[in-house]
């Protein structure tokens, strides 16, 4: 398989997905689509921060307090849940929590809600395909997809930089405390400038944990790849064009 095949195929599966829905369905498919974009989101945002805690807790860390935003559920869950808040600056945030100082806890904390990519990728290729039998029906859940499949990609200046800085400060030109402290976080654009008012700021440091950031998307998305089409959902095809006559 090419490279350039391999590097396109995230964005190649939402086009011709689309394409899919919208060779059925035409604009409504579009109107459809967006709906389940917006519920999706809107599920999947209180799944991602609780994967974040759960998996933090299941590799050995504890969780203080974990912000939602009461827009996503962050009032009925701080109900039932004691180390939940509604409120924030974020549409959720793992903003309390306590990894023995161990990086591996801090990766898996990390990593955990991208278990949810694996299935999401699985689901964009399926609904996708059932747009013609189905209409209606798959646009939304083609849509409701989007965020569990992409969301290694929509990730990238907050998980993936922070995943991407843990790396890097385990290398020794920036493991010195210090230069942890300014790399590591999982906001890259308030590292950013923070880095921007130090002069002898560590920006190799810097680049390299947003390319390693980029470079664990695609893992995880190939990873989700590779489990779709052991279940039977290959990568999708271009839609055929219809040649005028």
């Amino acid at each position: 398989m090419r490279p350039l095949t391999l590097i396109l195929r995230p964005f190649a599966d939402l086009i011709r997905g689309l394409d899919q829905v919208l060779a059925v369905r035409g604009g409504p498919g579009l109107v459809w689509t967006l709906a389940g974009l917006l519920a999706g989101f809107w599920i999947y945002v209180p799944l991602h921060e609780l994967g974040h805690a759960f998996a933090c807790l299941l590799a050995g860390g504890t969780v203080s307090e974990l912000e939602i935003s009461p827009l996503y559920g962050g009032s009925i869950l701080a109900r039932w849940i004691p180390w939940v808040t509604a409120g924030g600056d974020y549409a959720g945030r793992l903003s309390g929590f306590d990894t023995g100082g161990s990086d591996l806890v801090y990766l898996a904390t990390d990593l955990g809600p991208f278990l949810l990519t694996l299935p999401g990728v699985w689901l964009l290729r399926r609904a996708a395909r059932g747009a013609r039998a189905a209409g209606a029906f798959h646009a939304v859940l083609f849509g409701a997809a989007l965020s569990f499949a992409m969301a290694p990609f929509l990730s990238l200046t907050g998980d993936g930089y922070e995943i991407g800085s843990i790396l890097v400060t385990r290398l020794a030109p920036w493991s010195p405390a210090t230069i942890r402290t300014l790399l590591r976080g999982d906001d890259l654009v308030l590292r950013y400038a923070q880095l921007r008012a130090h002069a002898t700021a560590p920006w190799m440091g810097f680049y390299m944990a947003s390319g390693l950031g980029l470079a664990w998307a695609y893992l995880t998305y190939w990873l989700a790849d590779y489990a779709a089409g052991l279940l039977g959902q290959k990568p999708l095809a271009p839609v055929p064009t219809r040649r005028k006559r």
